[in-house]
C-alpha cells in the first residue's frame, strides 16, 4: 500500500521538530526534503525493474548506508562526503547547492549532540517505505514542500505568500479563468511573473486535468 499523506506529514513534522533550536525555522526544509528525497529514490528504484531510474545512486550513497551511519561520531562528514557528494558526482542534474551541509555544527550542533540529531532524524525515515508508491504522478516531494512551507515560513518572520501560492488561491484562480477538465482549451491561460516554487502554475496546470 502506497504511503498515506497524514504519516508522511506526522513524519515531516517530526523530523523539524528534530531540527528545532539551531537553525531558523525556514531552513527545516533544506534538510528535511534531503532525507525525503534519499529515502524516496532508495525505495522507489531499489530492485525496480518497472521504472528506469531517474538518479543514479551510487553503491554506497542509498539511505540504507545512512541508516548504517547512526551513531557515528563523523556522521555529518560522512553524509556529505559519502552520500551526497557521489550523489553529485553521477548525476548531471544535481549541484552541491541542492544540499544542506550536514556537518554545519552552527544549525546541527557538535559532539554528540549532532551525532543524536542525525541519528535520530535518520530514524524518522527509516520508518517510512515508499517501495509501492510507484504511479508515475506521484507527487510525493511537492506534496512535502508545500507542507513545510504552509507550515514553517511564517514562522521565519516571513510571509508564506512570499514563497508560494495556497492551493486554494490557485484551484479558485483555475475556476475564474476558466480552466477544468470539461474545457482544456480555455483560451485563458495562467501566467505568474514573480514565480518561486512554481506552486500556483502547478495548481493550475492540475485542474486542467492534465
Amino acid at each position: 500500500m502506497a504511503i498515506k499523506k497524514s504519516d508522511l506529514y506526522s513524519s515531516l513534522w517530526a523530523s523539524c521538530d528534530e531540527l528545532r533550536g539551531g537553525m531558523d525555522a525556514s531552513q527545516y526544509k533544506d534538510y528535511v526534503l534531503f532525507m525525503l528525497f534519499i529515502k524516496y529514490i532508495s525505495d522507489k528504484y531499489a530492485e525496480s525493474k518497472d521504472f528506469a531510474p531517474q538518479v543514479t545512486i551510487p553503491k554506497g550513497a542509498s539511505f540504507k548506508d545512512m541508516v548504517a551511519l547512526k551513531g557515528d561520531s563523523d556522521i555529518g562528514n560522512k553524509i556529505n562526503i559519502q552520500v551526497i557528494q557521489p550523489l553529485i558526482d553521477h548525476n548531471a542534474r544535481l549541484a552541491r547547492t541542492d544540499f544542506p551541509d550536514f556537518n554545519d555544527p552552527n544549525k546541527l550542533g557538535e559532539g554528540s549532540a549532532k551525532v543524536e540529531k542525525l541519528s535520530s532524524l535518520i530514524a524518522i525515515f527509516q520508518k517510512l517505505d515508499f517501495s509501492k508508491n510507484r504511479a508515475e504522478q506521484d507527487d510525493i516531494l511537492g506534496d512535502a514542500y508545500e507542507y513545510l512551507m504552509r507550515h514553517f515560513a511564517t514562522q521565519s518572520g516571513k510571509s508564506k505568500g512570499q514563497f508560494y501560492t495556497p492551493s486554494e488561491v490557485s484551484r479558485i484562480m483555475a475556476k475564474v479563468i476558466g480552466i477544468s477538465p470539461a474545457n482544456t482549451k480555455a483560451s485563458t491561460t495562467a501566467y505568474d511573473p514573480t514565480c518561486g516554487s512554481g506552486s500556483l502554475l502547478l495548481k493550475v496546470a492540475a485542474q486542467s486535468g492534465t
